[in-house]
């Protein structure tokens, strides 16, 4: 998307090739996406220090308010860990965004408006289901909080139904771990 829109909105240059058109327009696209992802990093440094008890930038006050707002609504009133690392013996680690006994959360950010749609993708609900596992809490509820780059305040909070994500996970993991034989179990 962020090449389409470049190519539609930036203005062409008297005199400019379309080859360096092209370059011009990759190089932006590829601008807009750092600048995405960064952006996307500051509001999640913001959720994860307010949850933390610490000082956090003012500036991503309303992303916090919606996500924290969204996330009582949908689960009430949880002890909650944010950020929180593990190490499996199956040979997997992470960092959970958010968590407690009953929920494991993955912040997500991303543009989007009110009416908006918001879809999980598959990778991201196995990411889940892996991460309740490594946190041997395998029973707990899945959710993705995406929380709006574009409109402060938008937020969505998608529950995962039960299915066989951890086994899709670790069917990848292990032919990951061939591939790069990896083995783990064997230091």
């Amino acid at each position: 998307d962020q090449a389409l829109m470049a190519a539609l909105t930036l203005p062409r240059i008297e005199g400019e090739s379309l080859d360096d058109f092209k370059k011009r327009a990759s190089m932006d696209a590829k601008q807009q996406s750092i600048d995405a992802a960064d952006e996307g990093t500051r509001i999640h440094a913001a959720i994860e220090a307010f949850y933390s008890g610490n000082d956090w930038d003012c500036t991503y006050g309303t992303h916090i308010v919606a996500a924290v707002d969204a996330i009582i609504q949908v689960f009430g009133d949880q002890l909650w860990k944010p950020e929180k690392s593990f190490c499996s013996p199956m040979g997997y680690g992470g960092k959970v965004d958010l968590h407690s006994d009953q929920v494991v959360i993955d912040f997500k950010t991303k543009d989007f408006g009110p009416g908006d749609k918001v879809v999980a993708y598959d990778e991201q609900i196995m990411q889940l289901d892996a991460y309740r596992h490594g946190l041997k809490i395998p029973q707990a509820t899945m959710a993705n909080v995406y929380i709006s780059r574009s409109h402060p305040g938008e937020v969505r909070v998608i529950v995962h139904e039960e299915g066989d994500h951890y086994q899709r996970f670790c069917l990848r993991l292990e032919y990951w771990k061939l591939s790069k034989g990896y083995r783990p179990e064997a230091a």
